[in-house]
């Protein structure tokens, strides 16, 4: 396992080392479940109380309680302790991998097909079984996993990865250091037919996906390709499992969506962008940057105006409930309305 002395974990985040600076701790545990080798962060002020009765050898707070942890074996002061906690687990996880030898060796397993005009990096490791396809290419550092499937001029960039069973489609591109969790597809087909007499007549998807840099998907979320255009996921989104996004979507950088959101197609989603679980964005739909939507809330119309939305109705038939939900949004108005009325009548 890791091991590392609080000192230098403070000088790895940036913070200020208070107590025991030589201790050494050799895992990242809560608050609650840590024992005397444990680092652990105080982020939520709700779990304050428990810097009291912790066990942990050390915690990573905020200076609002640098004070409390005084009484701690050893402390790292960092103004902002969650982010401070997501940069330790990464640095954890490049020592775990490295200790266990399970780390980024380049090559080819000899199970693996490979089309002679592909190009791979030296430095790219190509998993057992995996396929890549004419033309495609895998850049430096970059993984593609057991099964994994890249179709034909499809790219993945430096240090992205690629899991066990995904699939990059034909002509699309994935940016730099990039995740894609086992199960996920990039580029299949857009839900696209033409109604004609009664039959659905499908329509080509020539477009593409486009992916940015530090783009994280997780497993079994697909992304379709445009009808004509590219789909396009730009820098720094992070997608949750289980989620479709459309055929000539964009996401906006550094959106994030939460497990099971459907975004229809040609939606827009600009950047700063939340969306919680479950939730649903109809097609054609504009939403602008720092626009929040609650979890399974139905989004039928563009948003223009930064903040947070949320709203669940009652499933009716059609008719009914666009009568139903224009009454609704005049509650408001008709609660003032009746106030003016009980004063003027008491």
């Amino acid at each position: 396992m890791p091991e590392v002395r609080v000192a230098d974990l403070s000088a790895l985040l940036g913070g200020e080392c208070i107590g025991q600076g030589d201790r050494v701790v050799t895992r990242i545990g809560s608050l609650q479940d840590a024992d005397e080798h444990t680092v652990s962060f105080l982020a939520n002020p709700r779990y304050g109380p428990q810097l009291a009765t912790t066990r942990a050898g050390c915690v990573i707070v905020s200076p609002r309680h640098s004070a409390q942890a005084l009484s701690l074996p050893s402390a790292v002061v960092c103004e902002d302790p969650y982010w401070a906690y997501a940069r330790l687990t990464q640095w954890w996880a490049k020592a775990l991998a490295a200790s266990q030898d399970t780390g980024s060796a380049g090559g080819v397993h000899a199970s693996a097909v490979v089309d002679e005009s592909a190009e791979v990096h030296s430095s790219a490791r190509v998993e057992a079984l995996a396929v890549i396809g004419p033309g495609a290419q895998v850049g430096p550092g970059a993984r593609v996993g057991s099964h994994a499937v890249m179709e034909a001029f499809s790219s993945l960039g430096a240090g992205s990865s690629m899991g066990p069973r995904t699939v990059l489609g034909r002509r699309c591109s994935v940016g730099e250091r990039c995740i894609l969790h086992p199960g996920v597809v990039i580029g299949a087909d857009g839900f696209g037919f033409a109604p004609h007499q009664g039959r659905w007549e499908k329509i080509e998807q020539l477009g593409g996906v486009r992916i940015g840099h530090d783009v994280e998907i997780g497993a079994n979320t697909c992304v379709d390709r445009g009808a004509l255009e590219d789909t396009v996921i730009e820098d720094g989104v992070k997608l949750d499992n289980l989620i479709q996004i459309g055929h000539n979507v964009r996401i906006g950088a550094h959106t994030a969506m939460a497990g099971c959101v459907g975004v229809a197609g040609s939606a827009r989603i600009a950047a700063h962008c939340t969306v919680g679980g479950g939730a649903i964005i109809l097609g054609h739909l504009e939403l602008v940057d720092h626009v929040h939507v609650s979890a399974a809330t139905v989004v039928t119309r563009s948003i223009s105006k930064p903040g947070q939305y949320s709203g669940v109705y009652p499933f009716d038939e059609n008719a009914a409930w666009e009568k139903n939900a224009a009454t609704l949004r005049q509650l408001h108005g008709l609660r003032d309305r009746i106030r003016v009325l009980e004063k003027a009548t008491s």
